[in-house]
């Protein structure tokens, strides 16, 4: 985004427990720095970031899974957007597929990057369970390479569970026994139903799961 921040990682982390020791021990919080331009002409000015620290309240989800369906709307290419931020303005094209997803019944869209290959679910990383092989698209500069998605990778390989990072087609999906989408918000939560499919929640969901919670837990 060309913005030179105006406060370290220590700084960020320090105002974070300062922020967290105001809750409740048992709040389960949800934490968003952020980081925005106050000068500019359509240019931001890059000295002038400022920081903002929001933590609220947001209680995990419960595990009573989601649906999808595909949505006309794609993912930009890293030429066409800012794709490798977590950027506001990528978040109306977000909401566009979502809303057409709403408006057929379904809870999210599965979204296709430029090239048609999958991309990811609305806002949360993609996972595919075929033939007891766990599948996510390889990272390609269309979509973030979330922080979860990676913590849930490592946590299958350590445990001895094959995850394969590559191009994944729509139709594939249809074809498969388990999808569950990863993210900083629900964490990880499995996909019951995509179009007509309806789909179990799986073993390597729940494996998945434990392994991260368990992980969280000891830290």
């Amino acid at each position: 985004m060309g913005l030179k921040p105006n406060i370290d990682v220590d700084k960020i982390v320090f105002l974070a427990k300062e922020g967290i020791e105001k809750f409740s021990r048992n709040s389960e919080l949800y934490i968003s720095p952020m980081f925005f331009a106050t000068e500019g002409f359509i240019i931001p000015t890059s000295t002038s970031a400022e920081f903002v620290l929001s933590i609220f309240e947001s209680p995990l989800p419960e595990e009573k899974g989601f649906s999808a369906c595909l949505t006309q709307f794609r993912r930009p290419a890293l030429n066409m957007a800012p794709t490798m931020a977590k950027a506001s303005c990528l978040y109306p094209n977000v909401a566009r597929g979502l809303r057409e997803a709403n408006s057929k019944g379904f809870d999210v869209g599965v979204v296709l990057d430029p090239n048609g290959n999958v991309a990811e679910f609305s806002y949360t990383n993609l996972f595919m369970v075929r033939d007891g092989m766990v599948s996510t698209p390889a990272i390609n500069g269309t979509f973030l390479n979330g922080i979860t998605r990676q913590r849930i990778i490592k946590l299958l390989r350590d445990d001895g569970i094959l995850v394969t990072e590559r191009s994944i087609n729509f139709e594939e999906l249809l074809t498969a026994s388990e999808l569950f989408g990863t993210g900083n918000f629900a964490k990880i939560s499995p996909c019951t139903q995509i179009e007509a499919k309806k789909l179990k929640i799986g073993p390597l969901y729940l494996k998945a799961r434990e392994l991260y919670f368990d992980y969280v837990g000891a830290c």
